[in-house]
Parts: C-alpha cells; sequence; structure tokens
C-alpha cells in the first residue's frame, strides 16, 4: 500500500470511502458527533449535515474532533462524517456525486488544478462573501480561487517540501544552515571529511516518490529566477531541459550522487529507514516533506528536538525561501440549500478560526503552519515543524509547489529522478525525459499550446 505522501507528492496534498458508512450506518455514534436532528421543548430544531473525507486515519481523526468540537459550539447542529477511498478512486466518487446532485453538504476535496477540475463556479457555493476570508493565507487562496471568486477553506498546515537535518551534527560541527547552494554542498563536504560513517544526504530510492524533492521542492527558486515560468510551462512556452532555473533541480539531484553524498543504500532504502538515519545521527540531511515529520517522531521520539529543517537553498540568498504545499479544502455543493446551507456556512466559518485550528492541533501534531491568520504552532511542536513558520511570516519568502499553479504534471518524474540520482541518466537528459513525459497529460487536458 502506498504511504499517503506518496499519493500526495504525485498528485497533491490532499485532504486529512464509502467503505465505512454501513459501519456508520450500524453505530452513528462513531460517526457523528451531536445528536441526531430533533425538536425540543422550545420548539427549536436542529438540523444535521453530512461531512464527506478521505478515509485515511488521520483524516478521520480530524474530521471526528472538529465536529465535536463545532457541534460543542453550535448544539443546533448535527454533523455526521461519511468516508471516501484515496486516490483516483476517491476521485472519481467525488465529480461523480458533484455531477449526480448527490454529493454531501459538505465535503473535503483537494485545492489548486484538482479543485478546478472538479468545475467550483458550476458546483460550488462561493464563500467570498464571508468575513473571514481575509484571514486566509494568500498562498492557501490562490489554490481555492476560479475566476475571482473563492471557495473553500483550509483543512490543515501546510507542508514544506525541503531539508530536514540533523541538528547534533551541525552543533558537533559548527555549521550553520545554508542559504545557498554552495553552501549546501560545503556542509557536506565538511559531514563527509569528518567520518564516522554519516551520510551528508539521504536518499531512499526504495519508494520512488522520496526521489523528487531536489525537483519539486525547488520551485521556490525557480520561481524567484524565472517568475513567469509556470505560466509559460503551462502554455508550452518553456521548458525544464531549457531554463535553466528548472533545470537545477536535476543538476542538484545527479551532483549529489556524483560527489558521494548519498549513503550507501540509496538505491533500496525506503522512507522509514531515511528518517531513522536522520533521527539517529547516521545521516545528516534528507530532502523531503515536512509531512513525514509526525512519523519520524512515533518511532524516535528525540527527533521532535534534534530534527530542524530549512528550505532547499538557490543560487540567491536574498531570495532563499520554502515551497509549500497547501493543505486541502473544505467545499459546499450547490446542492446544499436553506438550513443546511447556513449550517454548512457555519462549519467552515469555524474550521476558518483559530478555534478550528486548536481543534486540529489536537487531533493531530501539525504538518506545518496553519494556513489562517492568528493560527499560532503550540510551544510543543517539533523543531523542524516551528522552523517552518519564518518562511510564512516573511514577504516573499515561500511559494506554491508547481502542481498548485500549474496543471502540467507527467506521471513519471519519480522513475526520472531516481535514474538521474542514480547515476543512470544525466541531469539534462532526465529534464529532457521529464518534459517529454509531461506532452500527453498536457494534451489529454486540452492545453492550448500543445
Amino acid at each position: 500500500m502506498k504511504h499517503p505522501l506518496e499519493v500526495m507528492m504525485t498528485f497533491r496534498p490532499g485532504t486529512r470511502g464509502l467503505a465505512v458508512m454501513a459501519a456508520c450506518s450500524l453505530a452513528l455514534t462513531a460517526c457523528s458527533a451531536g445528536s441526531l436532528g430533533s425538536s425540543d421543548d422550545a420548539g427549536a430544531t436542529s438540523v444535521e449535515i453530512t461531512y464527506l473525507i478521505g478515509n485515511q486515519d488521520q483524516d478521520l481523526k480530524d474530521a471526528q474532533q472538529l465536529t465535536k468540537d463545532f457541534t460543542a459550539k453550535n448544539p443546533g447542529v448535527t454533523v455526521n462524517i461519511e468516508t471516501r477511498p484515496a486516490g483516483s478512486e476517491g476521485d472519481n466518487i467525488v465529480k461523480t456525486r458533484l455531477s449526480t446532485g448527490d454529493m454531501t453538504d459538505v465535503f473535503a476535496y483537494n485545492t489548486g488544478s484538482l479543485f478546478q477540475a472538479i468545475a467550483p463556479e458550476k458546483n460550488l457555493v462561493s464563500i467570498s462573501d464571508q468575513p473571514y476570508i481575509g484571514d486566509l493565507d494568500a498562498n492557501f487562496t490562490k489554490t481555492v480561487t476560479s475566476g475571482d471568486k473563492v471557495y473553500g477553506v483550509p483543512s490543515g498546515g501546510f507542508m514544506g517540501g525541503a531539508v530536514l537535518y540533523n541538528i547534533p551534527i551541525y552543533t558537533k560541527l559548527g555549521l550553520q544552515v545554508p542559504k545557498t547552494w554552495a553552501e549546501f554542498m560545503a556542509n557536506n563536504a565538511k559531514i563527509k571529511a569528518a567520518g564516522g560513517g554519516v551520510a551528508p544526504v539521504i536518499q531512499t530510492y526504495g519508494e520512488t516518490w522520496t526521489s523528487q524533492l531536489f525537483v519539486l521542492g525547488d520551485f521556490h527558486n525557480v520561481a524567484a529566477a524565472e517568475p513567469d515560468f509556470a505560466d509559460k510551462y503551462t502554455k508550452n512556452q518553456a521548458k525544464y531541459a531549457t531554463s535553466p532555473a528548472a533545470l537545477k533541480g536535476f543538476e542538484h539531484t545527479e551532483q549529489v550522487h556524483d560527489l558521494g553524498y548519498e549513503n550507501k543504500d540509496f538505491a533500496s532504502a525506503k522512507l522509514p529507514d531515511g528518517l531513522k538515519m536522520l533521527a539517529t545521527g547516521k545521516g545528516a540531511h534528507y530532502p523531503i516533506l515536512s509531512g513525514v515529520v509526525n512519523d519520524m517522531i512515533a518511532t524516535n521520539p528525540n527527533a521532535a528536538k534534534d530534527v530542524g529543517l530549512f528550505a532547499l537553498p538557490g543560487d540567491d540568498a536574498s531570495k532563499n525561501g520554502l515551497t509549500v504545499w497547501t493543505p486541502g479544502g473544505i467545499y459546499i455543493p450547490t446542492t446544499t440549500t436553506g438550513d443546511k446551507l447556513e449550517a454548512a456556512k457555519k462549519f467552515l466559518a469555524f474550521v476558518a478560526s483559530p478555534d478550528g485550528c486548536k481543534s486540529l492541533a489536537s487531533a493531530g501534531v501539525p504538518t506545518g503552519p496553519y494556513a489562517i491568520k492568528g493560527c499560532q504552532l503550540g510551544s510543543d511542536v517539533p523543531q523542524s515543524i516551528k522552523d517552518m513558520q519564518p518562511y510564512l511570516d516573511k514577504e516573499g519568502a515561500s511559494s506554491l509547489a508547481l502542481e498548485f499553479v500549474s496543471p502540467v504534471k507527467g506521471p513519471s518524474l519519480e522513475q526520472i529522478t531516481v535514474e538521474v540520482g542514480s547515476g543512470i541518466r544525466k541531469a539534462k537528459d532526465g529534464a529532457a525525459r521529464y518534459d517529454e513525459d509531461v506532452k500527453k497529460q498536457a494534451q489529454q487536458l486540452g492545453l492550448a499550446g500543445w
């Protein structure tokens, strides 16, 4: 079974199946919050709405906590939880239910180009007139906007495509967090020279999705050097192989291998191996998504304080910044009307508030800073998650991953980056191969210029 983050990296960070509906109907208290709709002695009638989510464990924990805390503040509303499968099966369920008018009153789904694919202007209720809209992070709002209207609220925190690093190794060797690629490679050289069997850069190609970070996590640097790259890329006017800035991600993948900075078992190691190496000081750097931090701490509690995070460095220290994956969105379909619509709007308002953030935080450690103003990370969150906050706070120090600003993404990137990172294929060849890989998808989407 694929690790949830594999789906996130390959497609988009999703939210947190119809398969358990039968169980819910048999044991409703386990799948809903509050009481069933009824009239009290004073004649007040409660409203019942249904919330559709993904079926991952954390999705359910988040939803259960949100609905519990929401109904505590809104006793007149009952929120029932329904689940759907992840991946393409879940995507098809969402699209089918929207097209047939059978969608639940509220549902969680992706942001970015996958959000655009569900025809939001036709199928979703705009929330642009809600008072909390100004409190949503601009990076997130871009991914749930169609035309000039906003349609969703964030269902969690950002994830960073970054470098997790071992703090004790940095302290022992007197290293500073790098802001340029040259500084990063100089740190790797010092780590290798120090010996002790410490791998400067951990790679885990036994799970191919993890090979993509030097390319996908570098997009902040691409956008800083070529602000119009995403637009040109979508129109087939820019290529990875011919853009000096975009090519660097492939070149960096190649350099780390050619200089012998990878762990010896990079070809077979998997994500849990990489996380253990980092947490125990057998590896110094791990380019990966911040969403893996909880898994690392679950088996290596010391990593909460011993592992930090920094953005993938580029050429210009003054433009150093973090590439971010936004949380999934929560939406209201146009089929939700009347009292149910008002209740659904109240639910979204709760999610988009500091109380909503506190609720999510009590359900699990956040993957990164929240996309809502006024929501603060707790003092007990892991150091690596805290390290993301300054990038989000500083103007121009964070950028959306390319897949949120362009629908063009080929299916073979992870195989290509494994080849480049294994010395099988040169960077320029890998980039050209990927440019060819995206063509079919762009043509299937009917994009102009392809």
